[in-house]
């Protein structure tokens, strides 16, 4: 965080500024301002405090590495403490996510996303490789973010603690409806367009599903009506964790990179890595050639589906060089996916995993250094200041690999 100040260029704070004393002018100059609480005293009461002892001995001086602060040209600097690359978590009870307990539940909350996905697709400028047209996982479920039409700014959201469709715009005005045990999809589409019409902001979509086998029309779909409220709480704790260990896995590499972010399409949380080369023309329809106009290496989430079964992991290269299904993984295994391949992962193997987050990390490094070195990307130069030290690699790597009893690993 930075805090702007007219005395000098800027102040590098790591804690809210609410938690340091004084203003920013004052840190700038070499003051940390007034306490927070200073009493006037009347003049026949000074002179007894000053006559008074001190109740208080002097500060100690504080000196590196126990100071907080350094001086900088411009005034001072709150300093952080070095931080590990490898992140150190509490270990985190992930639940059960199996396909058959909320098959229906799960097909419902596709077909409601697709929804808010096209939404997003009409009141967004497009992106390269379809980034404008993804949700995301927040505080409170899956998110369009911030969206634009008519002038106003407004933000759709499912909600998986209330259990709510909710839109709020930025002059504060807020609609929602519950969805309750199950709204068919036909519902939800008519009573989320109603209130984007009461807002004046409704938009229109293509009204039917998109590369799913569910092909009934969003409005006439009173088949897909299921909301276990057990089911969605479980899935929403396990997307957020999801998405936060490919946020600490993203910020190893300092090439170009998508956001974390779920493609409402094919129902997979996603992040991609670029070698920043053009990719060869494919022979595909518009929404594929654009997604893969250059080279790529993928990871991702699925919740489940009739190909995979249960929730998996994954990750690809495209194009796939070849050989890519002979190289060593850490953890999960290649399997044949069309004309490709796919590293798979199965959830339950990083549920019931001695330490699933280094179980999960590992498995998406291996896979991107087998992918990466067949497809001579120059993997040191995209190296990030956080990615892991080449023995803290391979340290994460074997510990992975000695869970699943796998003792010889590529370095």
């Amino acid at each position: 965080m930075s805090a702007i100040c007219s005395h000098t260029d800027s102040i590098e704070l790591t804690e809210p500024p609410e938690a340091i004393a004084g203003c920013a002018d004052c840190l700038a100059i070499g003051h940390l301002g007034a306490p927070a609480h200073a009493p006037v005293l009347r003049p026949d009461r000074l002179l007894r405090q000053l006559a008074a002892p001190a109740r208080l001995g002097p500060r100690p001086q504080l000196t590196e590495p126990d100071c907080p602060f350094r001086r900088t040209r411009g005034g001072l600097e709150l300093m952080r403490p070095p931080q590990p690359r490898v992140r150190d978590y509490q270990a985190m009870t992930l639940q059960e996510l199996h396909l058959a307990d909320w098959r229906a539940t799960k097909d419902t909350l596709h077909l409601y996303s697709q929804i808010l996905g096209k939404i997003r697709l009409a009141t967004t400028a497009p992106r390269n490789h379809w980034w404008n047209v993804a949700l995301y996982v927040d505080v409170r479920g899956l998110t369009t973010r911030r969206l634009h039409h008519r002038d106003t700014t407004f933000e759709i959201t499912i909600d998986f603690v209330d259990h709510a469709l909710i839109v709020r715009t930025a002059d504060g005005r807020t609609r929602s409806f519950e969805l309750g045990s199950g709204l068919p999809v036909a519902d939800f589409d008519a009573g989320i367009h109603a209130i984007l019409d009461e807002l004046g902001i409704d938009v229109d979509i293509k009204e039917e599903p998109f590369g799913v086998p569910m092909t009934t029309p969003f409005a006439q779909d009173m088949t897909h009506a299921s909301w276990d409220r057990e089911a969605i709480t479980r899935f929403g704790r396990i997307l957020d964790w999801s998405d936060s260990v490919f946020e600490e896995f993203s910020g190893w590499f300092n090439g170009k990179t998508s956001p974390v972010h779920l493609f409402w399409h094919s129902f997979d949380l996603a992040v991609t890595r670029f070698s920043g080369r053009p990719a060869p023309p494919i022979h595909a329809d518009r929404v594929t050639q654009e997604a893969y106009t250059h080279e790529v290496i993928s990871f991702g989430f699925w919740p489940g589906d009739d190909n995979l079964g249960d929730a998996a992991y994954y990750s690809y290269t495209a194009p796939e060089p070849a050989g890519l299904r002979d190289q060593p993984l850490s953890t999960g295994t290649w399997t044949e996916s069309g004309s490709g391949s796919l590293a798979i992962l199965p959830y339950e193997a990083v549920r019931t995993a001695r330490a699933p987050r280094t179980t999960l990390l590992a498995f998406c490094q291996s896979a991107y250094e087998a992918g990466a070195r067949l497809a001579g990307w120059d993997t040191t130069t995209f190296e990030s200041t956080w990615c892991p030290t080449p023995d803290q690699l391979q340290q994460l790597r074997a510990s992975a690999a000695a869970d699943f009893g796998r003792t010889k690993q590529r370095s």
